[in-house]
């Protein structure tokens, strides 16, 4: 077995209350996630405003990501880069199916 080898698409689980946040790599510079989204959003008043910078991907599904004076839609293969400090939140994620992001923050 390849130890490096990931696939993110495997053991997808499917959880209506909370949200899955699995790490796949982590070093000084860079952390990379898995995330499962079922429905969930950001709570109300709720922003992230973190100090790295964010790369995120949908790999499956469907989500809109608000920030402060736009929304942007993302489908299956969607992808945007939030530079450090940029007040954003989840607004919505599908309940029919699950959201799977790819998130790189650095």
């Amino acid at each position: 077995m390849d130890k490096n080898k990931y696939n993110f698409f495997d053991k997808v689980t499917v959880d209506k209350e909370n949200e899955i946040f699995l790490k796949i790599f982590e070093n000084n510079n860079i952390k990379i996630e898995k995330i499962v989204s079922n429905g969930q959003i950001s709570p109300e008043n709720f922003w992230y405003e973190q100090k790295e910078n964010e790369f995120v991907m949908v790999l499956d599904g469907f989500a809109i990501l608000e920030f402060e004076e736009k929304e942007i839609e993302l489908a299956k293969g969607d992808s945007i880069n939030i530079p450090a400090f940029v007040k954003h939140r989840v607004k919505y994620t599908s309940k029919k199916e699950s959201t799977i992001w790819l998130a790189v923050f650095y």
